[in-house]
């Protein structure tokens, strides 16, 4: 198997003392995971931070083998990481994305969703810019998984998106992370938390 594609970094966690594996998000093959040598040196510890764009090279020898990934930085996220609203919300998005999504399955608005929304959240001036942005995000990740009617992308000021919030946690929780081991939605409660001192 071999592969390159744009890819979105949603998870990496440390294998060894200095390896990654890591999952990409990709337009044409859905969640992809690899096996990235020398992810946590010094010269890919930046890159490898969830929500930064990629280009991302696979290969393996089988199917049954995890692939070893090439790893290059389009866009970094990083900057963003040191505000504490921004950096909430995408490690609240990337994770939702990494634990909901099936491997190997495209879903092609999901990720020009994702993109736009990491866009949003780095490039408004304030949480308010990129908020409703971020639940419209979750009510498309719901519907495209098959939980439709959860609601629509909330339009109002940051009130109205606290609703939504609100109203679209239990779904969330119940019908996408129920089985997960981590608890995922604690990344949500926090970003919750922090969103609700601004309104």
């Amino acid at each position: 198997m071999h592969l390159r594609a744009p890819a979105i970094l949603v998870a990496a966690r440390q294998h060894g003392e200095t390896a990654v594996v890591a999952r990409f998000f990709t337009e044409e093959f859905g969640i992809v995971a690899g096996y990235v040598a020398g992810g946590r040196g010094r010269t890919l510890r930046p890159v490898m931070i969830p929500g930064n764009l990629v280009d991302l090279q696979l290969s393996a020898r089988s199917a049954s083998q995890l692939p070893f990934a090439k790893v290059e930085l389009t866009e970094s996220r990083g900057p963003w990481l040191a505000e504490p609203l921004p950096a909430a919300a995408i490690g609240w998005i990337t994770a939702l994305t990494a634990s909901a999504l099936p491997e190997r399955e495209p879903y092609p608005p999901l990720f020009s969703a994702l993109e736009g929304t990491l866009s949003a959240i780095c490039h408004a001036p304030s949480a308010r810019g990129w908020a409703s942005a971020l639940v419209g995000y979750e009510v498309l990740l719901l519907r495209e998984l098959g939980y439709g009617g959860a609601g629509e992308r909330p339009q109002g000021d940051m009130a109205q998106v606290l609703e939504a919030m609100d109203a679209l946690g239990p779904a969330l929780d119940h019908y996408l992370l129920a089985d997960r081991r981590a608890d995922v939605m604690a990344a949500r409660n926090r970003l919750r938390e922090l969103l609700g001192r601004i309104a």
